[in-house]
């Protein structure tokens, strides 16, 4: 059993950076981003493919964030310059990258246990642990984000999901702060993907399967915890959702469900902490103005840049 809940804690916290970038497009542009499941294993074949040509897996990882980034440049092009439904617009990037996940290798399953990885790299070594890594690299990235969200960016970016309107009212472009959200969700989303090739030893096409049914059932289940409490941040909501939702998966598994099922559990998570959420009277915390700041709260901040 303590096998299975680090190895339950470990996968949580790959999906937790999963979960961190999917919150900025459902949650703070409010946009139903599908091409996640195309730059997951996107993250995992550029990792892959830079690995086998020598390079160092910090830096095959990283460069895996910049072509998720890409991803999201391609989908927030779609619809803001083709006007493309956003919904729309993520089905195509995705259909266009599984294509460019078989093109990058040439298969559709590439074997990474001969090549190095960051759990084996001197920076695991010193923090002691894969699962220390892995905190220290979800913290540092949930810090960067709550920085970012306190700039005069981050508020109109919170602001172009919120009430987009008021964003033009002020001269400023929302079409940007489209883009730029769909990117750093992205470039997230494929380093969550980088980090789970080199997890599990390998990069498949099929890692994006249903992926996006993780992230959102890691983000309802963050917004269950305190519900009424505006002191936890969003991004810890989806940090203690992936976390969750992996261990309760964990526990299924060790109860005698069989692996081939967690795609249905994962969808009856989400049926349960959403009807929860409905019968609470609190659906979606941002649409009531819990765990997203709205515009209005953070216009005289905006100003103030």
């Amino acid at each position: 059993m303590n096998a299975l809940i680090i190895t339950s804690l470990e996968q949580g916290l790959i999906f937790a950076i999963l979960a961190m970038g999917v919150f900025l497009t459902y949650k703070i542009l409010d946009i139903a981003d599908l091409s996640v499941e195309g730059t997951f294993p996107l993250g995992a074949f550029i990792f892959a493919k830079f690995i086998a040509m020598g390079l160092s897996p910090i830096m095959s990882t990283l460069i895996a964030f910049c072509f998720g980034a890409l991803a999201g440049l391609l989908t927030s092009t779609l619809f803001t310059k083709l006007r493309i439904k956003p919904l729309l617009a993520g089905i195509l990037t995705m259909t266009i990258l599984y294509s460019a996940n078989l093109k990058v290798n040439g298969r559709a399953n590439i074997p990474l246990f001969s090549y190095g990885s960051i759990f084996d790299h001197g920076i695991a070594t010193k923090l002691g642990s894969s699962i220390a890594l892995l905190i220290a690299i979800v913290l540092l990235i949930k810090i960067v984000l709550d920085l970012f969200l306190k700039t005069e960016s981050g508020y109109l970016l919170i602001a172009t999901g919120d009430n987009e309107s008021l964003v033009r009212s002020l001269g400023e472009n929302s079409d940007k702060y489209k883009v730029m959200g769909l990117m750093m969700a992205n470039g997230l989303v494929a380093l969550s993907g980088a980090l789970m090739a080199q997890y599990q030893g390998f990069a498949d096409i099929t890692m994006g399967s249903s992926i996006i049914v993780v992230a959102l059932a890691s983000i309802i289940i963050g917004d269950t915890i305190r519900k009424s409490s505006n002191r936890i941040r969003g991004t810890t909501r989806a940090i203690l959702g992936a976390v969750i939702y992996r261990l309760i998966g964990g526990i299924a598994i060790d109860l005698g469900l069989e692996p081939s099922d967690l795609k249905a559990i994962s969808a009856i998570i989400v049926i349960i902490f959403i009807s929860y959420n409905n019968f609470a009277g609190d659906i979606f915390g941002f649409k009531n103005g819990k765990g997203r700041e709205s515009y209005a709260e953070n216009k005289e901040s905006i100003e103030e840049f």
